[in-house]
């Protein structure tokens, strides 16, 4: 059985990740990098792999099945019509662009080609959330009325010698903050105000180092993030859910979802819920789900060979996507014109 040909564009910390997961699954195949840097090249050349300066060279010349597109945040519009021009399925690294019109014309564009793309917001992968997902449209939270849920975490001074990471959009609302917003879309549905206030008090970058967010739902459920890279806390889901081996695992939950009917946290799946009457001088039960873990991008890189064979439509669709950059873009809207953004 052939296995599915994909191809990176882009390998810096990203893009060679998604190398590493090709060479270990068990269906898909790299067939060729592109990168224009002299460290993509010097990186292609020491890996071994076909490499290619210009990513238009290496989609005429090799034809694959699939592109991964690791590459900043600009590029992601001109690289993924490129690819939807020629057919080839994408799997873009989130965010989906670095403007909503942009998101949008790309969407658009993969529509109306008839061309998957794939967005990737990986959490949505991770068996712990796709039980979650299951839980809440099962019902068993009743009519959700509110939703909580922490990224707060401690970034080296190391982190910020890349001059980008001190500047407006490298913060941790665009970089980290906008995975728990998909993760509270995926979960509770769509989100059409966004209140907030951000700070770089700490550091004093020009981008902020903090951020408390207030989100109401169309079901009218409401929500509350706090952000920060400048906490000691184990309170984010990269140490909660142990989805790297880098990330010194922790024991604790960072989202946590109320309803009518019963309470879920995340990442260690208690629900909460009464057995019998209901009101707050009455028992609560607790139960607990623990599903066997994966990793999620591997878990992404299968959905999408099976995306491209025409076998699944995309877990998170441009359009999808596009929503959660709207969302998240609004954070920042919002802080700086202290009243509330509307969504459509």
């Amino acid at each position: 059985m052939q296995k599915t040909q994909i191809a990176v564009i882009g390998v810096g910390a990203i893009g060679r990740m998604h190398v590493e997961r090709l060479r270990l699954h068990p269906t898909c195949e790299l067939l060729a990098v592109a990168d224009p840097t002299s460290a993509g090249e010097a990186y292609a050349k020491a890996e071994g792999l076909r490499w290619f300066a210009n990513h238009a060279d290496m989609l005429d010349a090799t034809r694959p099945h699939g592109v991964i597109v690791a590459t900043p945040n600009a590029t992601h519009r001109p690289i993924g019509l490129d690819c939807i021009a020629r057919g080839i399925p994408v799997l873009m690294e989130k965010p989906i662009a670095d403007t909503v019109e942009n998101a949008r014309a790309l969407s658009r564009a993969a529509t109306a080609a008839g061309v998957p793309l794939l967005v990737g917001h990986h959490r949505r992968h991770n068996p712990i959330l796709q039980r979650a997902r299951a839980i809440v449209d099962a019902g068993a939270l009743g009519q959700p009325v509110a939703a909580m849920a922490m990224a707060t975490f401690y970034k080296p001074d190391s982190y910020f010698e890349m001059a980008w990471r001190r500047e407006a959009g490298g913060g941790p609302v665009l970089i980290n903050l906008i995975h728990d917003i998909d993760m509270l879309r995926y979960l509770l549905g769509e989100i059409v105000e966004v209140q907030a206030q951000t700070s770089n008090k700490v550091r004093g970058f020009a981008v902020e180092d903090s951020a408390a967010v207030l989100l109401r739902f169309a079901s009218g459920a409401l929500g509350t993030l706090a952000v920060s890279d400048t906490a000691a806390s184990p309170w984010n889901w990269d140490l909660a859910a142990g989805e790297a081996a880098h990330y010194p695992q922790q024991s604790v939950n960072t989202h946590f979802l109320t309803g009518t009917d019963g309470s879920l946290t995340l990442p260690l799946l208690h629900l909460w819920q009464y057995r019998e009457k209901k009101g707050w001088h009455d028992p609560l039960s607790v139960d607990q789900t623990t599903p066997h873990r994966k990793d999620p991008y591997a878990e992404q890189l299968s959905h999408f060979a099976h995306v491209i064979a025409g076998e699944a439509t995309p877990l998170c669709s441009g359009e999808d996507a596009t929503q959660t950059l709207a969302a998240t873009f609004a954070v920042h809207e919002a802080a700086a014109s202290q009243k509330p953004v509307a969504l459509g």
